[in-house]
């Protein structure tokens, strides 16, 4: 009977045992050790009928990559427009970039055009002594993009300083890595003109001439004007023997819508006569823009 419990007992033990050591479906919670490396991440990685279990991904971060260069980009117009051809009003248009190596040490740049809706010059190599500067002007686009005509050419104009050049030393310089927000190399600066004249302002000399006028006998002369003191300028041509008498008269018959006849019916008395210099009025636009550097990938 004894020996029946016994078993029994021995049976059931066995059986609590191997329930134990053997479960049907083991849940383990698995993470990896710490990490200190911030491209790391841990997970909790739920497992079914594993012992042992250790995981971890790793999801890597985009690094920047290092510039090639510091960039300036800067529109530039040129040439004439004379109708309604647009983009701009009628006029002469021009640009000058003007480029300044503020660094203490030699600088080498490279530029090129490109025009709206069309080609890409080749790019121009200039190395920039220390402190020194330079231009580019509408000639200097015209002469890279091979066009000598007058037609109008809209475009852009691009600069590049390459870091850590690795050109020939006889060809250019070579500029170190710039760090942090110190990228403006160098100072560019462009300057836009317009002018709707067919020539620049320029200087004239004028006769200023004070009179009277004695008489009206044509009766188109304001009567409250009379016989009062009167001026009017005049552009004058040096080395030129002229009337002035007959300028004033001419100068009357424009603004009293006056004819030959009525000039000999008028009878003028010449006060005095003096020279000045005079400025023609330019329609004229000019403009200034600092371009702002931006690194090149």
């Amino acid at each position: 009977m004894y020996s029946l419990i016994f078993a029994a007992i021995g049976i059931i033990s066995f059986i609590a045992f191997s329930f134990l050591v053997h479960p049907q479906q083991d849940f383990v919670v698995a993470q990896s050790p710490p990490i200190y490396d911030t491209n790391k991440i841990s997970k909790i990685i739920l497992v079914s009928n594993s012992s042992s279990v250790t995981g971890s991904s790793t999801a890597e971060t985009t690094s920047i990559s290092s510039p090639t260069g510091v960039m300036y980009t800067t529109k530039f117009e040129c040439g004439s427009i004379y109708a309604g051809e647009g983009p701009l009003r009628p006029g002469h248009y021009d640009t000058d970039v003007s480029i300044f190596n503020k660094q203490k040490f030699k600088t080498t740049m490279l530029w090129n055009s490109v025009v709206n809706n069309g080609s890409s010059s080749n790019a121009i190599l200039v190395n920039l002594d220390a402190e020194s500067a330079t231009a580019i002007t509408c000639q200097d686009i015209r002469k890279v993009l091979g066009n000598y005509n007058e037609n109008f050419l809209e475009g852009f104009i691009v600069i590049n300083v390459p870091l850590d050049s690795i050109l020939q030393s006889s060809k250019g310089g070579v500029i170190p890595t710039v760090s942090g927000n110190d990228i403006n190399i160098l100072e560019v600066q462009a300057f836009y003109t317009a002018n709707a004249l067919d020539t620049l302002p320029r200087e004239v000399i004028v006769d200023k001439i004070s009179f009277y006028i004695i008489q009206d006998y044509s009766g188109k002369i304001p009567k409250d004007i009379l016989q009062k003191p009167l001026d009017v300028s005049i552009p004058s041509t040096l080395n030129e023997i002229s009337d002035t008498e007959m300028k004033v008269k001419k100068s009357l018959a424009k603004q009293y819508n006056l004819s030959d006849d009525d000039l000999s019916k008028i009878i003028l008395r010449i006060k005095s006569v003096s020279v000045g210099v005079g400025v023609l009025i330019d329609d004229h636009a000019i403009s200034l823009s600092t371009i702002k550097p931006q690194l090149s990938p």
